[in-house]
């Protein structure tokens, strides 16, 4: 999920054609012969029997003008893991209360409100360059209006807090910051969708191209999928199932740092809610070719 969503940004349900690769056909067929002789190895897996707080640390922070506000420790049971599945939520609690998130551009303090959600981040717990993303999850009710669950990418020198090693300094989504987005329904363009995209520096602080390097893909998002991301060469590939969707060509060269996996629910306006909102992750994996 983005944290610098620009105010007419309406995702069409349509799919954005993958580019064409300019490289040669033959050598880019060898080339993905080569990958695909190579094997993939797991090194990092979590199906979520426990919060395991050496994976994971919750975030709470301001990002997108959003309604809601991030709480930690799974309070008013925004964040709950049970039966090996985690459940990420957003809360009506039906009267707004103090909010005490910064924004992470100005540093102002969130507004209050009556909606609270979960955050989870792998930032200085479980960080990876290059490999293979893979989350297997599910989002019930979509469509609604102000719905933004995300499953996503940030490079490691990200400098949002929270800030736990010196060099967290680069401000996204500047080389060392790159975003990449697995899976994110924004129920503007209503239900059964989901975009992935690779975020495309334009080479300052808080600017980036959204939509040149960007997939809307139709999905039934109340089932189980499997949303993956790979380097392979000099592209980004994303897969639903397993199956290749996109690819973003030229991006992979572009996001060379490791990086950490953020799961989140959001609430993008003020639309009133009719329910509460739930995203359920069976779990998150890391691999690497061998």
């Amino acid at each position: 999920m983005s944290n610098n969503i620009q105010n007419n940004l309406i995702i069409p349900i349509v799919l954005v054609l993958t580019l064409m690769n300019s490289c040669n056909p033959s050598t880019q067929k060898a080339n993905s012969e080569t990958q695909a002789a190579k094997t993939w190895e797991t090194d990092f897996f979590d199906d979520f029997e426990t919060f395991n707080e050496e994976n994971w640390q919750d975030q709470m922070i301001w990002v997108n003008n959003e309604d809601q506000c991030y709480v930690p420790n799974g309070e008013f049971n925004t964040r709950e893991v049970s039966n090996s599945t985690l459940k990420l939520r957003v809360i009506d609690l039906g009267e707004k209360q103090p909010c005490t998130s910064l924004d992470v551009k100005t540093g102002a303090v969130h507004p209050p409100t009556q909606y609270v959600a979960g955050r989870i981040i792998s930032k200085n717990r479980k960080e990876f360059a290059k490999g293979k993303w893979t989350a297997r999850l599910r989002v019930k009710d979509s469509g609604q209006s102000g719905m933004f669950p995300a499953w996503w990418l940030l490079g490691a020198y990200n400098n949002e807090p929270p800030v736990e090693d010196a060099d967290e300094t680069v401000c996204w989504p500047l080389p060392g910051s790159g975003e990449i987005d697995i899976f994110e329904h924004h129920s503007d363009g209503g239900p059964d969708h989901y975009a992935a995209r690779a975020i495309k520096s334009l080479g300052e602080c808080q600017s980036g191209d959204w939509q040149g390097k960007m997939l809307v893909q139709q999905a039934t998002l109340a089932d189980y999928h499997d949303y993956s991301v790979e380097w392979e060469g000099d592209d980004l590939i994303f897969r639903l199932d397993e199956k290749e969707v996109y690819r973003a060509v030229g991006e992979g060269a572009n996001i060379q740092e490791p990086m950490f996996a953020i799961l989140n629910f959001a609430k993008i306006n003020d639309a009133p809610m009719t329910q509460n909102w739930e995203m359920e992750v069976d779990w998150v994996k890391h691999e690497y070719r061998k």
